[in-house]
């Protein structure tokens, strides 16, 4: 039968690598040399095979996004160490409990006063789950657009927006990479949505590619990474501006001097127009929407940032 008009002339890679293990076995078939390129993972493992992996980390997460139409995302930064009200107060409760056995403990003492804080924060847990409810509820239904939940799959408030869009009943992203802790991605992100990296900066690239707005809650090093990644980014016009809100301003204005910076001449006063603060859920959502509804924004500043 003659082969059909459609169908490629080279075996799909597949095909090739069935055909690798039925070969006759002999000490040259058994060697490693002979191994296929990509199955042979000593060789894709290598410090001189950096550029593949690299490659590879791009592309995968790229084409599994593309399958599942994903091409606008919110994506919601925050501490990995702030719980929900729940636990913060058990948090709580066991850190009096270690000064209770060793009342003259300094170490005790701040663990307390840090636990303390934590609860003091447990309100952006809930925040950052109410936005995340608020984008899938109003982006699901295609109520005129079409934004997804991106994190970055571990706890804390990470956890917290992945869980209000699964309790909303709609899929959401999770970019794990892989740590010494934190290992396991949380369970509300959606699972063929939950993506493992190496390397900080493709995972960085990949928060950025699809992004229409970013929502940075109090957090710590990872948290503050991103964000001055992304204020860079959206200085230097290496990608077209979007919405950068800043949950909480009595956190942020404490952990960064912006006025310092100003005063400094370091930065300029436009510089402090790329981000702004909020409260709630509610005012960060209203900004976002306000920000793609205006007629200041053209069609240029809603296309994607897949130039990145």
């Amino acid at each position: 039968m003659a082969p059909k008009i459609t169908e490629k002339c080279f075996p799909s890679a597949s095909e090739d690598a069935k055909s690798s293990e039925v070969c006759v076995v002999s000490p040259q078939t058994k060697s490693d040399a002979y191994k296929l390129a990509f199955q042979d993972s000593d060789f894709l493992l290598r410090d001189e095979s950096r550029p593949i992996r690299l490659q590879l980390e791009l592309m995968k997460p790229e084409l599994i996004l593309q399958e599942h139409g994903v091409d606008a995302t919110i994506v919601m930064f925050g501490g990995s160490r702030i719980p929900d009200r729940v636990q913060a107060i058990k948090n709580l409760e066991e850190a009096e409990m270690a000064v209770k056995r060793e009342p003259l403990n300094p170490a005790a003492e701040k663990h307390v006063a840090i636990a303390r804080r934590v609860l003091e924060k447990a309100n952006y847990y809930e925040e950052a789950k109410n936005l995340a409810r608020l984008i899938s509820e109003n982006c699901e239904n295609d109520n005129g657009c079409s934004f997804m939940v991106a994190t970055g799959g571990g706890p804390g408030i990470m956890e917290a927006a992945n869980r209000g869009a699964h309790e909303s009943g709609a899929k959401s992203i999770g970019l794990n990479i892989v740590l010494p802790h934190e290992q396991a991605p949380n369970p509300y992100i959606t699972p063929e949505l939950c993506f493992q990296f190496h390397y900080f900066a493709l995972r960085k690239m990949h928060f950025l590619m699809r992004a229409k707005a970013l929502v940075a809650f109090p957090g710590g090093y990872g948290t503050m990474d991103e964000l001055f990644e992304t204020l860079t980014m959206i200085q230097t016009k290496k990608i077209k501006p979007l919405p950068v809100l800043l949950f909480g301003k009595d956190f942020w204005t404490k952990a960064v001097n912006f006025e310092f910076l100003l005063d400094e001449g370091v930065i300029g006063t436009e510089d402090l127009d790329i981000f702004m603060f909020v409260e709630t859920a509610g005012e960060a959502w209203e900004k976002i929407s306000d920000f793609y509804n205006s007629n200041h924004n053209s069609d240029d500043t809603n296309s994607d940032q897949k130039s990145v």
